[in-house]
């Protein structure tokens, strides 16, 4: 609508009223944050939107009357056949022809979300700086102890003995392969015009060949998402760690969805895309044990006897070289992996 196409590329959601409270306008974040329509929405009293704005409603119009705004912390609006939407709000009074109010509203998620990611990239940022310090120190004296391993061996005449010494160089080998993997600098991306689901068909493939009797991948594609240019291998590998760790919690036994969708104004790192990729890894098993939940991209940190730990971690490394995000929601019989790769250059604002 004419004079409000600042608002258009807004991340915060924002609807303009009439003294009727009636709506005559509303931005993009709106539309995305609450799942309507401007057409549908406009010439609507804001209330009739929602099955709980009665007391919200009022408040509107007390706005309007004393000609004065305010803000919420922490407001609850639902739309029929919708869960309710926990938002921030400031509504501020306007005097243009026949709009009066302002209402801006941000999800309390949203925000929570951002703060995540922050202390998110702060935390991987140390964590790596410490690993690669303790791969060092833990690196140095391995040849020495695989050295001596050796030539103890020869002195040995015993058979049985040197059993015990080639414990030891295997050990010392396999602490050798891991340091490596933490110390060797990743290459960054090299970019290619490439097909989202060339990667999901791939993973899908290695996945079914490595588990290949009671698991059942399921396609769930959007066939709409245009090609972008990315790393194909680093984009293979990171989602390829993602269902093999999904696949080994459910024992090679269940269902896991690989999911693609198109997702619009959406913030990654502080940064607003117009367009971005969703890639899903959803599994129906038993979930992320909750006393590793929310460390589960920490380098060392497995939540499987055995595991290194390191595959999340390259996973994440992956996508954030392709100024992308991952994020994990968890509950017993459903675990998501969400991959956000932006299409478009980043918006202003």
């Amino acid at each position: 609508m004419k004079g409000f196409e600042g608002l258009e590329h807004l991340d915060t959601s924002v609807a303009v009223l009439d003294a009727g409270l009636r709506v005559s306008y509303v931005n993009p974040s709106f539309e995305n944050l609450l799942d309507v329509s401007g057409k549908s929405a406009i010439g609507q009293r804001f209330g009739d939107l929602f099955v709980d704005a009665v007391d919200f409603e009022r408040k509107l119009q007390l706005a309007i009357e004393d000609e004065r705004g305010f803000s919420d912390e922490a407001i609850s609006l639902t739309r029929l056949g919708h869960e309710s939407r926990a938002l921030n709000c400031v509504v501020t009074p306007v005097d243009t022809g026949q709009f009066r109010l302002m209402i801006e509203l941000r999800h309390i998620e949203k925000r929570l979300r951002v703060q995540r990611e922050e202390q998110q990239q702060t935390q991987l940022v140390a964590n790596r700086e410490l690993i690669r310090n303790l791969a060092h120190e833990i690196k140095n004296p391995l040849g020495g102890l695989r050295g001596s391993a050796q030539l103890l061996e020869r002195e040995l005449d015993r058979p049985e003995l040197r059993e015990y010494t080639q414990v030891i160089i295997k050990e010392a080998d396999r602490l050798q392969a891991l340091m490596d993997r933490l110390l060797t600098p990743h290459r960054p991306p090299q970019s290619v015009t490439m097909n989202i689901h060339e990667v999901c068909e791939r993973v899908r493939s290695l996945i079914l060949a490595e588990f290949p009797a009671g698991l059942r991948i399921r396609r769930d594609y959007d066939t709409s998402i245009p090609e972008f240019p990315g790393d194909r291998e680093q984009l293979i590998q990171a989602t390829l760690n993602i269902a093999r760790n999904a696949a080994q919690a459910l024992a090679g036994v269940g269902e896991i969805r690989l999911r693609t969708r198109i997702v619009r104004q959406v913030t990654i790192t502080k940064r607003r895309y117009r367009l971005a990729l969703e890639l899903q890894v959803i599994d129906d098993g038993p979930g992320i044990p909750a006393d590793i939940r929310d460390r589960i991209f920490f380098p060392l940190v497995s939540g499987r006897e055995g595991g290194s730990g390191l595959g999340l971690t390259l996973a994440q490394t992956f996508v954030q070289y392709h100024n992308g995000l991952i994020e994990v929601d968890s509950e017993p019989g459903r675990t998501s992996f969400k991959i956000l790769l932006p299409l478009k250059a980043a918006g202003k604002g």
